[in-house]
């Protein structure tokens, strides 16, 4: 992987603005969310996953984190929908044309109205009881664009 130094950030910074200190977090929670990032990565990399957790943990907002890992110079990994992979999924598995006509009308509709969002993807996966993974394939199979990770990563 990828080290997160000045040109990535830059390129990022020119797609997304993350606010800064986006819960408004005193500097000592601050520090303490830095140093639990610190000593969660995994070789120099945070998992999605583990981001989320400890803005569970820490009672802060996922972006909150996602604002602290970017100050930091980190990159996320193992994203939970698929993203920053090195192998990109081959979308002509004819599996697809066996999924759920509802799952693909849905993801169709959502895609229409420029919802189809991180956390959409998260809640639909719910209401079918599918890996979110599951769900971020079959739309990338139908050529839609996953929108606001809940990180802030794109």
């Amino acid at each position: 992987m990828r080290k997160f130094d000045e040109a990535s950030r830059a390129k990022k910074k020119a797609r997304i603005q993350l606010p800064l200190n986006p819960d408004n977090l005193s500097s000592e929670k601050l520090l303490e969310l830095e140093a639990l990032v610190g000593r969660s990565l995994k070789e120099g990399y945070l998992p999605c996953p583990v981001a989320w957790k400890i803005a569970r943990q820490a009672g802060v907002s996922r972006l909150a984190v996602g604002e602290v890992v970017d100050r930091l110079g980190i990159r996320i990994c193992d994203c939970q929908i698929g993203f920053f992979s090195e192998e990109k999924t081959v979308y002509s598995d004819p599996a697809n044309q066996d999924t759920d006509v509802k799952l693909l009308e849905e993801l169709k509709t959502q895609d229409e109205t420029d919802q189809l969002t991180c956390a959409k993807v998260f809640d639909i996966s719910r209401n079918f009881r599918l890996k979110p993974l599951t769900v971020s394939h079959h739309a990338g199979a139908l050529g839609l664009k996953i929108q606001q990770c809940q990180l802030g990563c794109f």
